[in-house]
């Protein structure tokens, strides 16, 4: 399988919970209270899944590797990615900030983290977009089948070292939990 199939499919788990995201917020609005064992899960998933696990495996092997092929980290599609990277970062430091929040009982936290919520699930939805639909491509395009190969390789390293072995089917299976409920 080559690298940017793995990613594209990782993102169709990663859409699974966004659903779930989505819905939890909308609950929230309608004035149901949150489900905080439901979104702790989910901050955990989008920390160590999307962060560390697939976010890990473009930062530190797939957007360098499309750089020696000369495409530039500063601008472009690379320095958008990576951006965005930090974005996601920022609005699920806000998710758990107002679901802590939730937790103690302020009143205004419900909104907010409603809020917070459908920022991240705006932001990742279009990420994905643009990696499937633009990057992806252009990385298949660039990358020669050996450094393909290699890199798939380099990905299953990335997964050992962030999440442990096994883990990611934990995460699958969880992302399905989440976008059902």
């Amino acid at each position: 399988m080559k690298p940017t199939e793995t990613l594209k499919h990782e993102h169709k788990i990663v859409l699974l919970v966004l659903t779930g995201a989505e819905r939890e917020a909308r609950s929230i609005q309608a004035g149901s209270g949150a489900h905080v064992e439901e979104i702790e899960q989910m901050v955990d998933f989008f920390r160590t899944f999307v962060d560390r696990c697939h976010h890990g495996k473009e930062e530190r092997h797939l957007f360098p590797a499309m750089h020696g092929k000369g495409m530039p980290l500063e601008a472009g599609p690379l320095a958008v990615m990576l951006h965005e990277h930090e974005l996601g970062r920022g609005a699920v430091r806000a998710i758990a900030g107002a679901l802590d929040r939730v937790k103690r009982g302020e009143a205004a936290a419900g909104p907010d983290l409603a809020e917070a919520l459908l920022g991240y699930v705006e932001l990742l939805r279009n990420h994905i977009s643009k990696e499937d639909n633009v990057l992806f491509p252009m990385a298949d395009r660039i990358l020669p089948v050996e450094e393909q190969g290699d890199l798939a390789a380099l990905f299953d390293k990335v997964e050992e070292e962030e999440i442990g072995a096994g883990v990611h089917e934990k995460y699958h299976e969880l992302a399905h939990r989440l976008g059902r409920t």
